[in-house]
């Protein structure tokens, strides 16, 4: 008798501590972030974004809450880290290469031009080889940690001409953006045209340039390139952009330890989610484009590795910029040589 009675207390209490547990996390109110991506809102890599902001408030049971925005809806996307800096925004999710000119060791961390030919190869670089310290050493003067990031694949060109190895480069007018990537281009004897994205189209439909270096051949697709360009290569080569999740240095001291792991826990699946969702669109509209008579080309290795070591002196000529951007491109240059992509 004394032994259930002896149960029945401790099953009282059990409930009583767990009920006055949910209630102390029921009055706590909710931590509320403001994150703006660089993304518009029909993209893909938007709703993975979105998708991620879902998971963070389930999986700290409402604790964080996190609003995502589209590029530009809060401030203009040059402006989003002195935006997180001062705290109009607790989070970006951004290509740091915009932030290049405070230091230029931003934009040889964003995409090392023609370095990578899959994503896990930079993947393991930033969590294994020093990117990821690298990257917060150069947002810790503006108050800011960077979580984790994403990559959406690699980037495709789309052409009028073919392009089947670095020589057919020579003569084209082609639009790409500013640093590495024109640099790399003008080297292979391209004429290049800065211009905006939005403007892409009508300059390849009014023949003012040839060919545009944009995004993968998913997102290429929804901007309506194929309907005027109609080759492509596939798998791309010269650019695998990161994305990263950055967030304001108060706030992410203010959270508990366990909400810090969860974000980056939150942040790995994201960045696979992303990559792998992306790359399903990518192959549908790959079976759709050739039904529509769009020629994919693909690079042998052999032209890979001549047009990377082209890419070597610019990767060399980049470094001089700044002492950080100088030991980025060395450990990725070494990162590559381990993995046989550089001979």
């Amino acid at each position: 008798m004394k032994t259930k009675k002896a149960l029945i207390m401790i099953i009282a209490a059990t409930v009583l501590t767990v009920l006055i547990g949910s209630s102390a996390v029921a009055g706590n109110k909710p931590i509320k972030w403001k994150a703006q991506a660089l993304w518009s809102s029909a993209e893909l890599s938007y709703k993975t974004f979105v998708d991620f902001c879902k998971r963070v408030k389930v999986l700290t049971k409402g604790r964080l809450e996190i609003t995502p925005y589209p590029a530009g809806a809060i401030v203009p996307t040059f402006e989003g880290l002195d935006a997180l800096q001062n705290n109009v925004l607790q989070a970006i999710h951004t290509w740091p290469g915009y932030f290049a000119g405070k230091e230029p060791g931003f934009a040889a961390i964003s995409d090392m031009v023609a370095a990578y030919t899959d994503p896990w190869q930079k993947d393991t670089w930033m969590y294994y080889k020093g990117g990821w310290q690298m990257l917060n050493e150069m947002y810790r003067p503006y108050n800011a940690i960077t979580v984790g990031w994403m990559f959406w694949g690699t980037e495709s060109m789309v052409s009028k001409k073919p392009i089947r190895r670095m020589e057919d480069f020579k003569g084209l007018k082609m639009r790409v953006p500013q640093g590495m990537t024109a640099m790399l281009f003008q080297k292979l004897g391209a004429s290049v045209v800065v211009l905006p994205g939005g403007e892409v189209y009508s300059a390849l439909d009014k023949g003012v340039i040839d060919t545009a270096d944009w995004a993968t051949i998913s997102m290429n697709n929804r901007m309506g390139f194929y309907q005027i360009a109609k080759y492509t290569n596939y798998p791309g080569f010269h650019s695998m952009p990161l994305g990263d999740f950055t967030v304001n240095m108060d706030e992410w001291k203010k959270l508990p330890d366990d909400i810090k792991q969860i974000l980056k826990t939150a942040c790995r699946e994201w960045c696979w989610d992303s990559r792998e969702r992306i790359a399903v669109d990518d192959l549908r509209v790959i079976g759709e484009l050739k039904k529509k008579g769009v020629h994919i080309i693909k690079w042998s290795n052999e032209d890979l590795f001549r047009v990377r070591a082209v890419a070597m002196e610019v990767w060399d000529e980049y470094a001089k910029k700044s002492p950080m951007a100088k030991k980025i491109i060395d450990s990725q240059k070494a990162w590559l040589r381990e993995l046989g992509l550089l001979k």
